[in-house]
């Protein structure tokens, strides 16, 4: 009886490893641009210095392999230097989270084919149960230990496609790139490189790439993570955020909701920067015309006007109090925030880029999907 028990349990074992690995392999389809607006706001050959924002539209099956995130990011730069816009002194400004999503790396092709993020996700946990029960006990302060463990146990494969893919497209193109953001554990550079360490707090961060491959300074980290984002993620003080000297200019980032409070301006105050940049990720469709229902996680600022609240739309709410908004406190000249779009799962996503240019908002082709827009000065 004993030896036939552990039969049955060896033979579960080896179908559930057969279950785990089939459907990993399967063929791709060839990523899509889903380009619909390319616009030089200006192009006046006096000027040598350019700032290049993608609005992205990426979809599941893009993540699924190294080889078809790059050639998906490589796409965008290609047009972008097909319509004349890259050289030494242009910037490419990604949004946040492209990076994240490269948690499922090597999952199966069916994960994509859920009809909601959490039926993905588990699939994700059963395939790979043995490794997310080892990293589950290693979560720390999260409230969400099934997220930290996912990000944990996929943390080495995410950092190291997020790192090649922008070292060597920031090299084929000639460009610094700000390579949006990805969510890793005690994420820094050495050496122009990207090192983690797995059983640190999760962070959302942002690299700076130059045309060299290499990072160009420090990390910028997400101070201020929204609602659904800190049973997960940690925060970090405002007083970290780096500045950039690069060829384009003296150079603050700022990610996402960070550039909702005066507090994340500092150091771009204190620096006296020229450009400001914000990688954003909006969720839900037609976010931007709904009514705006306050700050994430954290309570309004005393300078955010209570009566706003359900009253103006979450586009007039970025313009007033985000970037578009708060801008002018700096010495900037330039700034740009872009958004990730695509389709993950049933969350939808919305937001079309900001551009400022010497404290006015400039009117910028809205683009359906996927779009490129570049300014000289």
């Amino acid at each position: 009886m004993k030896r036939t028990i552990i039969t049955v349990l060896i033979l579960l074992v080896f179908v559930g490893l057969i279950w785990s690995y089939e459907g990993r392999n399967t063929e791709l389809p060839i990523p899509k641009s889903h380009l619909t607006t390319i616009e030089f706001v200006n192009s006046f050959d006096t000027l040598d210095r350019t700032l290049v924002g993608v609005q992205p539209y990426m979809e599941l099956t893009d993540y699924l392999s190294a080889s078809n995130f790059q050639n998906k990011i490589e796409l965008y730069l290609q047009e972008a230097a097909n319509s004349g816009m890259l050289s030494e002194k242009s910037l490419v400004l990604f949004p946040e989270y492209l990076g994240t999503w490269l948690v499922l790396e090597g999952e199966k092709k069916s994960i994509t084919e859920a009809e909601t993020l959490e039926e993905g996700l588990s699939l994700m946990v059963a395939s790979n149960l043995f490794e997310f029960l080892v990293r589950l006990p290693q979560t720390g302060t999260e409230s969400d230990h099934a997220a930290a463990a996912i990000f944990r146990m996929k943390s080495r494969k995410m950092a190291k496609i997020y790192y090649n893919t922008f070292s060597e497209l920031s090299k084929k193109f000639n460009t610094h790139i700000a390579a949006g953001s990805i969510i890793l554990p005690g994420a820094r550079a050495e050496e122009g490189e990207l090192v983690i360490e797995p059983d640190h707090p999760l962070e959302n961060v942002s690299f700076i790439f130059g045309p060299d491959g290499k990072i160009t300074g420090l990390a910028t980290r997400k101070a201020y993570p929204i609602a659904s984002e800190q049973p997960f993620l940690t925060a970090t003080s405002s007083e970290d955020i780096p500045t950039y000297s690069l060829p384009i200019g003296k150079t603050s980032l700022l990610i996402c909701a960070d550039s909702w409070y005066s507090e994340a301006y500092q150091k771009a105050v204190e620096g006296n920067v020229e450009i400001i940049l914000v990688p954003s990720y909006c969720t839900g469709d037609q976010t931007m015309s709904q009514l705006w229902q306050g700050y994430s996680g954290y309570d309004e600022p005393q300078d955010v006007d209570q009566a706003d609240i359900g009253k103006i739309t979450e586009r007039a709410a970025w313009e007033k109090y985000a970037l578009p908004g708060k801008i002018s406190k700096t010495k900037a000249q330039l700034g740009m925030n872009v958004f990730l779009r695509g389709k993950f799962w049933e969350l939808g996503t919305d937001g079309q880029p900001f551009l400022i240019r010497d404290g006015q908002l400039l009117d910028l082709t809205p683009a359906e999907k996927a779009g490129i827009w570049a300014i000289k000065f």
